[in-house]
């Protein structure tokens, strides 16, 4: 791990421990795990968000006055909006997608249940979803919850991993495998 990724995880794991733990004695997990979505996708699909909260270029006002109207916009709970307000005086937006993860995690550990990131060549409907999350949970003996992505360069087939478990059943690997295999015999 770099360092730089290290110092930021080690960031978003305090505050993480702070967030989730005060969440956790308000009894307001489903909050914070409404909240984190509501910020995961405003990652995602938000090019002047990633940027307000990674760019030096704002100020640490400038960073506050934002962050105060987006969590009240996002309708964000107290908690989470607090110490998106803290991150900011801090000039600690940075490590906000690793906040996200760690979070995540806190939660999905206290809910007894791994999240699997799947990788298909097509999306999946949601009844091939919950086959393969009773497979897996069948395997890892925890309720998993599924974190979907679609890579139409995988020809057909998944790509499942479960914390450091991988399962590559993608016809693009076998395709790869056999590729190394027909090199190795000429």
């Amino acid at each position: 791990m770099s360092e730089p990724v290290s110092i930021s995880t080690g960031i978003a794991a305090r505050y993480a421990t702070a967030v989730f733990d005060l969440a956790k004695e308000g009894k307001k997990l489903p909050a914070l795990e409404k909240d984190i979505d509501a910020l995961d996708a405003a990652m995602g699909t938000s090019a002047e968000f990633k940027s307000l909260i990674s760019s030096p270029l704002y100020t640490r006002e400038q960073q506050g006055a934002a962050i105060a109207a987006i969590a009240k916009k996002m309708k964000l709970s107290a908690t989470v909006a607090n110490t998106l307000s803290l991150m900011a005086s801090k000039r600690r937006l940075f490590v906000l997608p690793q906040l996200v993860t760690e979070l995540r995690a806190r939660i999905s550990d206290e809910k007894g249940e791994v999240t699997a990131d799947v990788l298909a060549a097509k999306a999946l409907t949601k009844a091939q979803q919950d086959k393969l999350a009773k497979t897996l949970k069948a395997s890892v003996g925890k309720d998993v919850k599924i974190n979907m992505a679609v890579d139409e360069t995988l020809i057909g087939g998944l790509v499942v991993k479960v914390g450091s478990k991988m399962i590559d059943t993608s016809i693009r690997s076998k395709l790869a495998a056999l590729q190394n295999s027909m090199k190795e015999a000429g």
